[in-house]
C-alpha cells in the first residue's frame, strides 16, 4: 500500500509510531494528486512547495517529541471558497482572481494550527452558488459531474489526492459531493464551527465541514474545528464534547427515524435499495427502527430558495454592479433573481423554517437520528440538464440534486452523508444520517456503526 492510499487514522498511527514521516507521506500525496488533476481538475491549485516546507516542519517537531496530536502531518486540501494566507483565494471566479488574504480562515487556520499540511485548493462552483462544479469532474467517471459546490473537495479525497478537505454546506455542498464522489461528508451543527474567512453564500444556511474517507477522520478533524468564534456571531459558545471520544461505542438501543414520506419519494430504485439496506445493518447493530413522517415536507425547497437567493444577492450587491461581466452566466442570472425577491416573501420564508425547525424538534422526541437517502440519484452526466421521473414528473438537476439535502440547512442540525453501496455501473450512492442540535457526536457514532459493519466506507476511486 502507498502512503496516499492511508486514512488520516492509518496514516496518523504510522507517523505516531515513527513507521512514516510527514515527508514521505506528503510527497506521495503530491505524486498523486498530479494523477488526480489530469484526470479530474480537482484543484485550482496545488500549493506543493509550501507543503513541503510544512512536512519538513512537522517532520521536525515530532522528531523533537513535539507531537500535536493525530492531525499532525497529515495532508489536507481547501475548498478555495476558504481564505488562505498567501495563497490566492479566487472561490473559483474572475471576480476574485487576485484576491490573495493576508489570514488563513479560522477552519483553516485550526487545522494547520494541529499540525495538518496544505497541498492545494479545490474548486468550487463559483461561490458555491450551484450543486455542479462544472470546472472538475467525478474520479469514479470523468464524464460525470462530482457535484457541488465542494466538487473538487469531493474528487480530491475520492481520488487519494489528500486525506481530507474542507467544504462547505449551503444547500448540500459538503454531502452532495459526497455522495457522489464516494467519500464521508460532514455538515456540523449550525453554529458549531467558524465560517470566518469563507466567501458568504446565504449567511443563515451556511455551515462549514470536512470531507473525509472514513467517518472517524471527520471526527477527528471536527475534534479540532469545532468551537466558538465571536467574530462569527452564528457561532453558539456552547460546551464542545469530544467527537471522537466513545464513537466505537455502538448503537445497541438508539432509535433510528426512517422516513415514510419525502426522503424515499423520486428517488432511483438503486439509491433506495441502497439505503434500506443500510438502514438494516444499523438495525442489525442494535438499532431500532421508527417511522416519522417529515413535517413541511413540501415546503422545504421554496422555503430555502427564498432565504438562499436574497441573501446570496445581498452579499455580492456591490461586486455585481462593479463586476457583473465577471461573473458566470448561471450565477449571474441567479444573482439577479435574487435581487428581485420580495422583503416579505423572505419574511414569509424565514417564518416557515421556524415552523420547521419546531417540528422537526418534535419529531426528534422520539428518534435519536433520522436515516434517509442523500441524493436522488447518481451522480449526473456532466451536462444534464433535467432528470424525468417514471410518473412523467420533471425536475431540474440543481433541484434534484439539493432536495434531499436542504432540509439540513434549514433546520440547521447536524448531517453526516457515507457511501452505502454502487449501482450497476459502479457509481456510489450515499445515505444522510441526522441528529438533534449540537448533538453531532451521535450522528457521528451511528455512521461509525454502520462504518465496521460494511465494506463501501473508505474506498478510493480506481483512476
Amino acid at each position: 500500500m502507498q502512503p496516499w492510499e492511508l486514512s488520516l487514522t492509518e496514516a496518523a498511527a504510522a507517523i505516531e509510531a515513527r513507521d512514516l514521516s510527514p515527508v514521505e507521506l506528503t510527497e506521495s500525496v503530491l505524486a498523486r494528486a498530479a494523477t488526480v488533476q489530469t484526470a479530474t481538475n480537482a484543484f485550482v491549485t496545488v500549493t506543493s512547495d509550501l507543503a513541503r516546507k510544512a512536512a519538513s516542519t512537522a517532520e521536525r517537531e515530532i522528531a523533537e517529541g513535539r507531537h500535536r496530536g493525530p492531525l499532525h502531518g497529515i495532508p489536507f486540501a481547501v475548498k478555495d471558497l476558504f481564505d488562505t494566507a498567501g495563497v490566492a483565494s479566487t472561490s473559483s471566479s474572475r471576480v476574485r482572481a487576485d484576491h490573495v488574504p493576508d489570514d488563513d480562515a479560522v477552519m483553516v487556520a485550526r487545522m494547520r494550527d494541529a499540525g495538518m499540511v496544505m497541498i492545494g485548493k479545490t474548486h468550487t462552483h463559483e461561490f458555491a452558488y450551484g450543486g455542479l462544479t462544472p470546472e472538475s469532474r467525478n474520479p469514479w467517471d470523468t464524464s460525470r459531474i462530482p457535484g457541488g459546490s465542494s466538487g473538487g473537495s469531493g474528487a480530491a479525497v475520492a481520488g487519494g489526492a489528500c486525506t481530507v478537505a474542507t467544504g462547505s454546506d449551503t444547500a448540500g455542498s459538503i454531502r452532495i459531493p459526497a455522495s457522489f464522489c464516494g467519500t464521508v461528508g460532514f455538515k456540523p451543527t449550525y453554529g458549531r464551527a467558524s465560517r470566518r474567512g469563507v466567501a458568504s453564500l446565504s449567511w443563515s444556511l451556511d455551515h462549514v465541514g470536512p470531507l473525509t474517507r472514513n467517518v472517524t477522520d471527520a471526527a477527528l478533524v471536527m475534534d479540532v474545528v469545532a468551537g466558538f468564534d465571536r467574530r462569527d456571531p452564528a457561532t453558539v459558545d456552547v460546551p464542545v464534547p469530544s467527537h471522537a471520544a466513545g464513537i466505537d461505542d455502538g448503537i445497541d438501543g438508539l432509535r433510528v427515524g426512517v422516513p415514510t414520506n419525502w426522503f424515499f419519494d423520486h428517488v432511483e430504485p438503486a439509491v433506495e435499495q441502497a439505503v434500506r439496506r443500510a438502514i438494516g445493518v444499523l438495525e442489525d447493530r442494535g438499532a431500532t427502527l421508527v417511522d416519522v413522517t417529515i413535517p413541511h415536507a413540501d415546503e422545504i425547497i421554496s422555503a430555502e430558495w427564498a432565504i438562499l437567493l436574497p441573501e446570496a444577492s445581498a452579499y455580492h450587491r456591490q461586486d455585481l454592479r462593479a463586476k457583473g461581466e465577471l461573473y458566470t452566466d448561471d450565477v449571474r442570472l441567479l444573482l439577479e433573481v435574487g435581487e428581485l425577491v420580495l422583503a416579505t416573501d423572505y419574511i414569509t420564508a424565514l417564518r416557515v423554517r421556524t415552523l420547521m425547525q419546531q417540528a422537526w424538534a418534535a419529531m426528534f422526541a422520539d428518534i435519536d437520528v433520522l436515516a434517509a437517502p442523500c441524493m436522488v440519484m447518481r451522480a449526473p452526466a456532466v451536462g444534464q440538464a433535467d432528470v424525468t421521473w417514471p410518473d412523467g414528473h420533471t425536475e431540474d438537476i440543481t433541484t434534484a440534486i439539493v432536495r434531499l439535502t436542504s432540509a439540513g440547512n434549514l433546520t440547521g442540525l447536524p448531517t453526516l452523508s457515507l457511501p452505502v453501496g454502487v449501482d450497476d455501473d459502479g457509481l456510489p450512492l450515499g445515505m444522510q444520517l441526522m441528529g438533534r442540535p449540537f448533538d453531532d457526536p451521535t450522528v457521528l457514532r451511528a455512521g461509525r456503526a454502520y462504518e465496521v459493519a460494511s465494506d463501501t466506507v473508505g474506498r478510493i476511486a480506481p483512476l
